[in-house]
Protein backbone atom coordinates (compact mmCIF):
# COMPACT_ATOMS: atom_id res chain seq x y z
CA UNK A 1 0.00 0.00 0.00
CA UNK A 2 1.23 3.38 -0.77
CA UNK A 3 1.89 5.83 1.57
CA UNK A 4 -0.05 9.17 2.19
CA UNK A 5 -1.50 10.73 -0.18
CA UNK A 6 -0.94 8.20 -3.13
CA UNK A 7 -2.74 6.21 -0.90
CA UNK A 8 -6.34 8.00 -1.89
CA UNK A 9 -4.91 7.82 -5.64
CA UNK A 10 -3.91 4.29 -6.20
CA UNK A 11 -4.51 1.04 -4.95
CA UNK A 12 -0.68 -0.95 -4.71
CA UNK A 13 2.42 -0.55 -6.38
CA UNK A 14 3.60 -3.84 -7.53
CA UNK A 15 6.98 -5.57 -9.11
CA UNK A 16 6.95 -7.70 -11.73
CA UNK A 17 9.53 -10.09 -12.87
CA UNK A 18 9.51 -13.70 -14.67
CA UNK A 19 8.12 -15.70 -17.57
CA UNK A 20 4.29 -14.58 -18.25
CA UNK A 21 2.15 -17.54 -18.13
CA UNK A 22 0.93 -17.01 -21.16
CA UNK A 23 2.60 -15.40 -24.10
CA UNK A 24 -1.11 -13.40 -24.71
CA UNK A 25 -3.09 -12.28 -21.93
CA UNK A 26 -6.69 -10.54 -22.13
CA UNK A 27 -7.36 -7.78 -19.87
CA UNK A 28 -10.89 -6.97 -19.53
CA UNK A 29 -12.56 -3.39 -18.73
CA UNK A 30 -11.65 -3.30 -15.47
CA UNK A 31 -12.75 0.44 -12.51
CA UNK A 32 -9.03 1.71 -12.63
CA UNK A 33 -5.89 2.90 -14.48
CA UNK A 34 -2.81 1.26 -15.10
CA UNK A 35 0.80 2.64 -15.19
CA UNK A 36 3.78 0.90 -16.20
CA UNK A 37 7.79 1.48 -15.97
CA UNK A 38 8.92 -1.55 -18.32
CA UNK A 39 12.47 -2.89 -17.24
CA UNK A 40 13.03 -5.73 -19.66
CA UNK A 41 12.15 -6.45 -23.41
CA UNK A 42 9.00 -4.68 -24.91
CA UNK A 43 5.90 -5.62 -24.65
CA UNK A 44 2.64 -5.34 -27.68
CA UNK A 45 -1.17 -4.14 -26.63
CA UNK A 46 -3.49 -4.55 -28.81
CA UNK A 47 -7.44 -3.70 -28.53
CA UNK A 48 -9.05 -6.86 -29.11
CA UNK A 49 -11.35 -4.97 -31.15
CA UNK A 50 -8.58 -3.81 -33.06
CA UNK A 51 -6.63 -5.56 -36.00
CA UNK A 52 -3.31 -3.01 -34.93
CA UNK A 53 -0.57 -3.98 -32.24
CA UNK A 54 1.43 -1.43 -30.65
CA UNK A 55 4.79 -2.01 -28.68
CA UNK A 56 5.81 -0.37 -25.70
CA UNK A 57 9.58 -0.27 -24.60
CA UNK A 58 9.77 2.10 -21.59
CA UNK A 59 6.18 1.07 -20.59
CA UNK A 60 2.32 2.34 -20.88
CA UNK A 61 -0.53 4.56 -19.67
CA UNK A 62 -3.93 3.27 -19.80
CA UNK A 63 -6.77 5.33 -17.99
CA UNK A 64 -9.59 3.41 -16.86
CA UNK A 65 -10.87 1.21 -20.39
CA UNK A 66 -14.34 0.78 -21.84
CA UNK A 67 -12.81 -2.07 -23.70
CA UNK A 68 -10.87 -5.49 -23.59
CA UNK A 69 -6.82 -4.85 -23.88
CA UNK A 70 -4.55 -8.21 -25.08
CA UNK A 71 -0.97 -7.96 -23.74
CA UNK A 72 1.72 -9.72 -25.69
CA UNK A 73 4.93 -10.39 -23.03
CA UNK A 74 8.44 -11.41 -24.46
CA UNK A 75 9.43 -14.77 -22.77
CA UNK A 76 10.43 -12.62 -19.69
CA UNK A 77 9.49 -9.84 -18.11
CA UNK A 78 10.67 -7.08 -15.99
CA UNK A 79 8.31 -4.00 -14.88
CA UNK A 80 7.34 -1.74 -12.31
CA UNK A 81 3.53 -0.09 -11.75
CA UNK A 82 0.81 0.70 -10.58
CA UNK A 83 -3.00 -0.19 -10.07
CA UNK A 84 -4.62 2.86 -9.96
CA UNK A 85 -7.99 3.89 -8.47
CA UNK A 86 -10.15 5.14 -11.62
CA UNK A 87 -9.43 8.85 -10.55
CA UNK A 88 -6.40 8.11 -9.49
CA UNK A 89 -4.17 9.12 -13.05
CA UNK A 90 -5.58 12.60 -12.81
CA UNK A 91 -3.13 14.46 -10.82
CA UNK A 92 0.06 12.50 -13.04
CA UNK A 93 -0.95 13.28 -16.35
CA UNK A 94 -0.69 16.43 -18.48
CA UNK A 95 -3.93 16.08 -20.45
CA UNK A 96 -7.05 15.71 -19.84
CA UNK A 97 -7.52 11.57 -18.87
CA UNK A 98 -10.70 11.61 -22.07
CA UNK A 99 -7.50 11.75 -24.39
CA UNK A 100 -6.72 8.28 -23.20
CA UNK A 101 -9.50 6.52 -23.38
CA UNK A 102 -9.06 3.10 -24.71
CA UNK A 103 -5.87 4.62 -26.29
CA UNK A 104 -2.36 3.25 -24.01
CA UNK A 105 -0.08 5.42 -24.60
CA UNK A 106 4.07 5.24 -23.78
CA UNK A 107 5.20 6.59 -20.33
CA UNK A 108 7.17 8.91 -22.06
CA UNK A 109 3.95 10.48 -24.09
CA UNK A 110 2.84 11.78 -20.30
CA UNK A 111 6.26 12.55 -18.73
CA UNK A 112 8.54 13.21 -21.35
CA UNK A 113 11.69 11.02 -22.80
CA UNK A 114 14.20 11.97 -20.24
CA UNK A 115 12.73 11.81 -17.76
CA UNK A 116 11.41 8.38 -18.01
CA UNK A 117 14.86 7.11 -19.13
CA UNK A 118 16.60 8.44 -15.97
CA UNK A 119 13.51 6.75 -14.34
CA UNK A 120 14.18 4.08 -15.90
CA UNK A 121 18.27 4.14 -15.36
CA UNK A 122 17.68 4.33 -11.47
CA UNK A 123 14.95 1.59 -11.52
CA UNK A 124 17.13 -0.77 -13.21
CA UNK A 125 20.25 0.18 -10.69
CA UNK A 126 18.22 -0.26 -7.79
CA UNK A 127 19.53 -3.46 -5.61
CA UNK A 128 16.47 -4.84 -5.06
CA UNK A 129 12.98 -5.22 -5.70
CA UNK A 130 12.24 -3.14 -2.23
CA UNK A 131 14.52 -0.22 -3.43
CA UNK A 132 13.17 -0.15 -6.98
CA UNK A 133 9.03 0.41 -5.19
CA UNK A 134 10.79 3.21 -2.95
CA UNK A 135 12.10 5.04 -6.05
CA UNK A 136 9.04 4.52 -7.50
CA UNK A 137 7.15 5.76 -4.99
CA UNK A 138 8.79 8.86 -4.75
CA UNK A 139 8.96 9.12 -8.50
CA UNK A 140 5.20 9.61 -7.93
CA UNK A 141 5.40 11.93 -4.75
CA UNK A 142 7.33 14.51 -6.83
CA UNK A 143 4.82 14.27 -10.06
CA UNK A 144 1.83 14.92 -7.73
CA UNK A 145 -0.03 17.84 -8.56
CA UNK A 146 -3.44 19.81 -7.46
CA UNK A 147 -6.36 18.76 -9.87
CA UNK A 148 -9.48 20.61 -9.84
CA UNK A 149 -12.55 18.75 -9.33
CA UNK A 150 -10.78 15.61 -7.81
CA UNK A 151 -12.54 15.78 -4.36
CA UNK A 152 -16.36 15.34 -5.75
CA UNK A 153 -14.96 12.89 -8.89
CA UNK A 154 -13.22 10.50 -5.95
CA UNK A 155 -16.15 11.12 -3.51
CA UNK A 156 -18.97 10.52 -6.19
CA UNK A 157 -16.34 7.32 -7.10
CA UNK A 158 -16.53 6.05 -3.65
CA UNK A 159 -20.59 6.03 -4.05
CA UNK A 160 -20.10 4.23 -7.26
CA UNK A 161 -17.79 1.07 -5.65
CA UNK A 162 -19.58 1.12 -2.49
CA UNK A 163 -22.82 0.17 -4.35
CA UNK A 164 -20.94 -1.79 -6.75
CA UNK A 165 -22.57 0.10 -9.64
CA UNK A 166 -26.34 -0.23 -8.58
CA UNK A 167 -26.65 3.63 -7.43
CA UNK A 168 -29.06 5.97 -9.61
CA UNK A 169 -26.49 8.25 -11.60
CA UNK A 170 -29.05 10.82 -11.57
CA UNK A 171 -28.93 10.40 -7.62
CA UNK A 172 -25.18 11.00 -7.31
CA UNK A 173 -25.28 14.46 -9.07
CA UNK A 174 -28.55 15.43 -6.61
CA UNK A 175 -26.34 14.48 -4.09
CA UNK A 176 -23.19 16.39 -4.58
CA UNK A 177 -25.03 19.28 -5.49
CA UNK A 178 -24.20 19.51 -9.22
CA UNK A 179 -25.34 18.83 -12.61
CA UNK A 180 -25.39 16.05 -14.21
CA UNK A 181 -23.45 17.78 -17.25
CA UNK A 182 -20.99 19.20 -14.92
CA UNK A 183 -20.34 15.61 -13.50
CA UNK A 184 -20.06 13.78 -16.50
CA UNK A 185 -17.84 16.31 -17.66
CA UNK A 186 -14.98 15.86 -14.54
CA UNK A 187 -15.74 12.16 -15.03
CA UNK A 188 -14.52 12.91 -18.48
CA UNK A 189 -11.75 15.09 -17.83
CA UNK A 190 -10.31 12.95 -14.46
CA UNK A 191 -11.69 8.91 -15.16
CA UNK A 192 -11.53 9.46 -18.34
CA UNK A 193 -15.91 7.75 -18.95
CA UNK A 194 -19.11 9.03 -17.57
CA UNK A 195 -20.41 8.18 -14.23
CA UNK A 196 -22.63 5.70 -16.14
CA UNK A 197 -19.98 4.11 -17.99
CA UNK A 198 -17.92 3.65 -14.65
CA UNK A 199 -20.98 2.18 -12.78
CA UNK A 200 -21.61 -0.37 -15.69
CA UNK A 201 -17.94 -1.81 -15.51
CA UNK A 202 -17.86 -1.73 -11.27
CA UNK A 203 -20.71 -3.80 -11.29
CA UNK A 204 -19.48 -6.16 -14.40
CA UNK A 205 -16.47 -6.56 -11.90
CA UNK A 206 -18.25 -7.15 -8.75
CA UNK A 207 -20.11 -9.83 -10.64
CA UNK A 208 -17.39 -11.54 -12.35
CA UNK A 209 -15.04 -11.46 -9.19
CA UNK A 210 -17.73 -13.28 -7.22
CA UNK A 211 -17.86 -15.95 -9.69
CA UNK A 212 -16.03 -19.11 -8.20
CA UNK A 213 -14.96 -21.00 -11.69
CA UNK A 214 -14.08 -24.26 -9.85
CA UNK A 215 -17.84 -24.87 -8.54
CA UNK A 216 -21.24 -24.62 -11.15
CA UNK A 217 -22.26 -21.66 -11.89
CA UNK A 218 -25.88 -20.89 -11.52
CA UNK A 219 -26.02 -17.38 -13.86
CA UNK A 220 -29.76 -16.60 -13.79
CA UNK A 221 -29.17 -16.18 -10.17
CA UNK A 222 -26.26 -14.68 -10.55
CA UNK A 223 -27.43 -12.28 -13.09
CA UNK A 224 -30.41 -11.50 -10.84
CA UNK A 225 -28.14 -10.87 -7.78
CA UNK A 226 -25.95 -8.36 -9.60
CA UNK A 227 -29.62 -6.21 -10.67
CA UNK A 228 -29.03 -6.90 -14.36
CA UNK A 229 -32.57 -6.99 -15.92
CA UNK A 230 -32.27 -11.00 -17.44
CA UNK A 231 -30.08 -13.26 -18.27
CA UNK A 232 -29.81 -11.85 -21.73
CA UNK A 233 -28.83 -8.57 -20.91
CA UNK A 234 -26.38 -10.37 -18.25
CA UNK A 235 -24.65 -11.94 -21.77
CA UNK A 236 -24.78 -9.04 -23.76
CA UNK A 237 -22.87 -7.23 -20.91
CA UNK A 238 -20.74 -10.17 -20.56
CA UNK A 239 -19.75 -10.53 -24.40
CA UNK A 240 -18.95 -6.60 -24.27
CA UNK A 241 -16.60 -6.50 -21.68
CA UNK A 242 -14.79 -9.73 -22.55
CA UNK A 243 -15.49 -10.55 -25.53
CA UNK A 244 -16.72 -14.14 -24.27
CA UNK A 245 -19.96 -15.60 -23.39
CA UNK A 246 -20.13 -16.21 -19.36
CA UNK A 247 -20.05 -20.08 -20.28
CA UNK A 248 -16.59 -19.53 -22.04
CA UNK A 249 -15.12 -16.99 -19.17
CA UNK A 250 -15.66 -19.83 -17.26
CA UNK A 251 -13.92 -22.13 -19.34
CA UNK A 252 -11.01 -20.36 -19.77
CA UNK A 253 -10.78 -19.18 -16.13
CA UNK A 254 -10.81 -22.92 -15.45
CA UNK A 255 -7.59 -23.10 -17.84
CA UNK A 256 -5.94 -21.10 -15.96
CA UNK A 257 -6.53 -22.83 -12.62
CA UNK A 258 -5.87 -25.83 -14.06
CA UNK A 259 -2.33 -25.23 -15.69
CA UNK A 260 -0.96 -22.32 -13.21
CA UNK A 261 -2.36 -22.68 -10.21
CA UNK A 262 -1.97 -20.64 -7.90
CA UNK A 263 -1.17 -18.06 -10.38
CA UNK A 264 0.22 -14.28 -9.28
CA UNK A 265 -2.29 -13.52 -11.96
CA UNK A 266 -4.58 -15.67 -11.71
CA UNK A 267 -8.08 -13.40 -11.19
CA UNK A 268 -8.84 -11.18 -13.99
CA UNK A 269 -6.47 -11.66 -17.24
CA UNK A 270 -7.54 -14.20 -19.24
CA UNK A 271 -4.96 -16.58 -21.12
CA UNK A 272 -5.14 -16.08 -25.45
CA UNK A 273 -6.05 -19.36 -27.55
Amino acid sequence: MPRPPLDGLIDDLYYLEGAPPYPRLTLPPMPGALLIVNLGEPFRIRAVTDISTGEYADGCVISTPTRAFEFGYPQWTRSVGAHVKPWGLAPFLPMPAAELRDRPVAVEQVWGRAAVASLRDRLSSASGPREMLALFEEELLRRLRETAGLGLVRHTSGVIAATGGTVGIGDLSVAAGVSGTHLARRFKDLVGVTPKRLARTYRFAATVFSIDPAGPVDWSDLAGGAGYFDQAHFGHEFRSFTGLTPTKYVEVRRRFLREHPGHVLDGWPLPVD
